[in-house]
């Protein structure tokens, strides 16, 4: 069915020339040799049956590696390009989340282009709701049409075979692993617009979907770190119920409460009470905790509001992050940290030895040295011991103990065990036979993109077993001092000048410095990227350091993530401090839409999104009826002044500084107009029927509003004051009044915002009907205005409300 493009042949033997044969290494100049010749072999001119790999990012030998292979499904020979664009989406979404940001050299990553005959997938509910002729046959249904609710994107027919066919025959020779290896996972990026996905060791998500990567990256959550759905439900809209009163097996769920847990020690108790990384504070089952999980609404616990494993969009919390981070440094489940090094056995009293470890990319692995027992002092963290400076005797023992240290785990279950930590030892005896090697490279962080400005750049050499290598670095064309013959540069400590910056590596014989020498060269990124802002019209802007926006129930946001150098870059925002959520657009919306922000959210498909609302940005939208009987307690609309940052993350992992605003989202909506006044009026302005709107006006001689008669103002001067008596609404932004303002009687709205009165300010007997009867009842509004005089508040139906946005007042305040 499937046959190799002909332009795979020669990528198929370079990558084979890379495959670790006995006493042989991947070579470095190959590896970026290949990555070159693989993307110039990412064509159109595949056919149907095409089978092309194309590597993204090899540091290592997928033997000792976690191999991501991604297919593509539903894309035409035409489409490919459109598919590495999907993939390349994908894939920094996924580097932009730890631990994956940190953990990226642990995997090697390649892509499989497989034209399909049809584009699009099979019964897709907003595509079409039709069959299509696909290689893997993905479908949202075994049979058209699905349901419109349909999330999972499964193998239909053949399509699971054709996946085996392809891995048997082209991906496992080429990789030179076995095809049932449990250190490969696959994901199927299927060609549709329509959110979904499955996990497992064969993973699928949505290519064009707005949160396509966040659905994979919560689909390697299962497969990857064994971890369980968060849902408050199990079947969309409807809540779960309540869970049996049996202790969960899952890791990040539970019935215990926080005591329980401590005098345990068990679940996640070392995490408790630390901020959470996706949002609030970590708990357990406590009264201010996170009841739901697990599929089930009720009687189960979670340890934080927010996490990647209930809401796609926020990052993973420390305690499934710590079950990630260890699945990671221990290769799934073979449960082994990797380490290559000279053989374990007998070596000479002049040899060296050798070990080549695992890297992360923002710390270094500690390494450290024993003979007979006893540390060796001042080693550098080094990778390689010379025993002839030690005056070791035949007998004595040397050995090596490598550990990850990361900030991510605290359980020492995992630090100190084969996941995190790794011993070699040798005994001094009878000499290694003396090798001849190549100078070069071997392995490294990876040339083809740009690296962060704080991570540690590695390289590996050829390993001689009877003097080191000598290995300098330079940048930007200046040797750089101390580095005491590392493999490891840590960007973070040296003073980078701002923008692009060209690092090199040189690999010399000591013992023969004019001989063979070998070079890499790299980009550094310390330009930091940006993710600029548009907001909606507000009504009015308040003064201050901060952009502080006023709306009516809703707004929206546009980010445009940027950066200088190329790869999709990622934005992210964050509510209140709420934990940093991934910025797509809008669920369901077209490249380009912004993000809307509203007082209860938006439904889409069951899912509340851009919820200001108690329970935070993303919730099942049946929790937004809950009332005080129902966990967490009763919904509560969120009108008030809400903080939101936002920032952006670039394809080398750099994160660029935060940006913040403030949007205060008041209940009610403009009245519409059926006078509008503008411009310069002398003799001031008798209102006394319908909704007068008075927008950029300058007014001499005051403003009276009668009775049932209403008035809106924007961005106005009114010189006489302003006077109502029994209007029906009063509504008024970013104007300026000079002469006492009195408002009384008012029988339905009273909403001030961003105004300044010159001459005092009288709020009696106005009526305020509540807009949202969620939220319950309110006084008039009154926010971020500046009363130069006195302010009186009497007989209102509620009192005054600010709704977060604090007024000044010069003079005196009473009443209400």
């Amino acid at each position: 069915m499937f046959k190799k493009h002909s332009a795979l042949i020669s990528i198929v033997l370079s990558i084979a020339l890379l495959i670790p044969l006995p006493g042989m290494r991947y070579a470095a100049k190959g590896e970026e040799a290949l990555q070159q010749h693989a993307a110039q072999s990412v064509t159109n001119d595949l056919q149907v049956g095409d089978v092309n790999i194309v590597p993204l990012q090899v540091t290592g030998p997928p033997k000792d590696r976690l191999n991501l292979i991604i297919f593509g499904d539903g894309y035409t020979a035409n489409e490919m390009d459109k598919f590495q664009k999907d993939v390349d989406r994908n894939l920094n979404v996924q580097w932009s989340v730890e631990p994956f940001r940190s953990y990226r050299y642990y995997f090697n990553v390649y892509m499989v282009q497989t034209p399909s005959k049809d584009s699009g997938i099979s019964c897709d509910p907003d595509d079409g709701n039709v069959r299509r002729d696909t290689v893997f046959n993905l479908e949202f249904a075994s049979k058209c049409p699905a349901d419109k609710l349909a999330r999972g994107i499964t193998y239909g027919s053949g399509g699971t075979q054709a996946r085996t066919k392809i891995i048997n025959e082209n991906v496992s020779p080429t990789l030179g692993i076995s095809s049932n290896s449990q250190n490969i996972q696959t994901l199927v990026i299927a060609n549709t617009f329509t959110y979904g996905g499955i996990g497992g060791v064969h993973a699928t998500t949505s290519g064009g979907s707005p949160q396509g990567p966040l659905v994979s990256l919560h689909e390697l959550g299962h497969s990857l770190g064994n971890l369980q759905d968060e849902y408050a439900y199990y079947d969309r809209g409807v809540p779960g119920g309540q869970h049996p009163i049996s202790e969960p097996s899952s890791i990040h769920h539970t019935r215990m409460s926080s005591e329980q847990m401590i005098e345990k020690k068990t679940k996640w108790w070392r995490w408790l009470g630390e901020e959470s990384e996706s949002g609030g504070i970590i708990r357990a089952a406590d009264s201010n905790g996170y009841e739901s999980g697990v599929y089930y609404s009720s009687n189960v616990w979670r340890p934080s509001e927010h996490s990647m494993m209930r809401h796609t969009g926020f990052y993973f919390d420390q305690v499934s992050r710590e079950q990630m981070t260890q699945r990671i440094t221990g290769m799934r489940n073979a449960n082994m940290m990797p380490l290559l090094s000279t053989t374990v056995g007998e070596v000479g009293p002049n040899d060296v030895v050798w070990v080549e470890t695992m890297h992360p990319r923002f710390h270094i692995l500690d390494v450290s040295w024993e003979i007979n027992g006893k540390e060796i002092s001042d080693t550098h963290n080094s990778r390689y011991i010379k025993l002839a400076d030690l005056n070791v005797k035949n007998g004595d023992t040397v050995k090596v103990t490598v550990k990850d240290q990361t900030e991510f785990v605290r359980d020492p279950n995992y630090l100190n065990g084969p996941r995190m930590t790794q011993t070699r030892e040798w005994t001094v005896g009878n000499p290694l036979t003396k090798t001849s090697v190549d100078v070069k490279f071997t392995f490294s962080s990876p040339t083809s993109h740009a690296l962060a400005n704080n991570e540690v750049v590695f390289v590996e050499t050829t390993n001689p077993n009877d003097r080191v290598l000598e290995v300098t670095w330079e940048l930007n064309g200046k040797k750089i001092l101390g580095t005491n013959n590392s493999r490891l540069l840590d960007l973070g400590k040296l003073n980078l000048p701002k923008g692009a910056s060209q690092l090199k590596a040189i690999v010399i014989d000591p013992g023969n410095p004019n001989g063979d020498k070998d070079t890499l060269i790299w980009t550094i990124d310390n330009g930091l990227p940006t993710a600029a802002r548009s907001l909606s019209e507000p009504l009015v802007k308040l003064t201050g350091n901060v952009e502080h926006n006023v709306y009516f129930n809703d707004f929206d946001m546009l980010l445009k993530p940027k950066d200088d150098q190329q790869g999709f870059v990622v934005g992210e925002f964050r509510l209140n401090g709420d934990g940093w959520y991934n910025y797509f657009g809008f669920p369901e919306k077209p490249d380009g839409t912004p993000f809307k922000f509203t007082h209860s959210g938006t439904n889409v498909k069951e899912l509340t999104y851009g919820n200001l609302g108690t329970g935070g940005l993303s919730k099942a939208t049946f929790e937004q009826t809950y009332t005080a009987k129902d966990p967490g307690g009763p919904f509560i609309p969120g009108f008030g002044t809400h903080t939101i940052e936002h920032r952006a993350i670039d394809a080398a992992g750099n994160i660029g500084k935060a940006d913040k605003f403030k949007a205060t989202v008041l209940p009610g909506e403009l009245a519409k107009c059926t006078t509008t006044v503008t411009g310069k009026h002398n003799g001031g302005i008798v209102i006394t029927k319908g909704v007068t709107c008075i927008k950029d006006a300058n007014i001499n001689g005051g403003v009276k509003v009668s009775k049932d008669a209403s008035v809106v103002v924007f961005n106005s001067s009114i010189k006489g004051g302003l006077q109502t008596d029994k209007a029906n609404l009063v509504q008024m932004f970013g104007t300026t009044v000079n002469g006492q303002t009195k408002i009384t009687g008012t029988t339905n709205n009273v909403t001030l915002a961003g105004n300044k009165f010159n001459g005092g300010l009288i709020l009696s007997k106005n009526n305020q009907v509540s807009a949202n009867k969620q939220f319950g009842s309110y006084g008039p509004i009154m926010a971020g205005n500046y009363v130069n005089g006195n302010l009186s508040s009497n007989g209102n139906s509620s009192k005054v409300r600010d709704f977060g946005a604090p007024n000044t007042i010069t003079g005196s305040i009473s009443g209400q």
